[in-house]
């Protein structure tokens, strides 16, 4: 199960973050350049869809992926200033905070590991 709630995340937070670049070009397009609406109805319509859906996600896959409540709380809160979804994508990548409890035996889903720890395996 934690592959997929990983790679639900992973998508999920990704394209979270490319939404709110794409209302932020818009809103340049319409607030400084003045080109008329430049796209921020339609834009700004699919980053809150995509904003609710990171949140349902980052709610869902906590319990898969094995995360305390701080990450759970990291997670959401990334989801407000623009693309910090996809800071917190990877920092929980390089943390293994996708990998979920189970890594060690159905072999892990990232791409990273911890120095110095004793349950790490190596990186590819």
């Amino acid at each position: 199960m934690s592959n997929k709630a990983a790679v639900l995340f992973r998508v999920v937070a990704i394209a979270e973050a490319l939404s709110w670049t794409g209302l932020l070009v818009g809103m340049f397009l319409k607030y400084v350049v003045e080109l008329g609406e430049g796209g921020v109805p339609v834009l700004g319509a699919v980053h809150g869809a995509l904003f609710v859906l990171y949140v349902v996600t980052t709610l869902a896959v906590a319990r898969p992926l094995g995360w305390r409540f701080g990450t759970v709380v990291l997670a959401l809160l990334a989801a407000i200033p623009p693309l910090f979804t996809w800071w917190f994508e990877k920092w929980a990548l390089r943390r293994g905070k996708l990998d979920g409890p189970q890594r060690l035996q159905y072999g892990g889903t990232g791409l990273y590991a911890r120095r110095g720890s004793d349950d790490a395996v190596a990186s590819a």
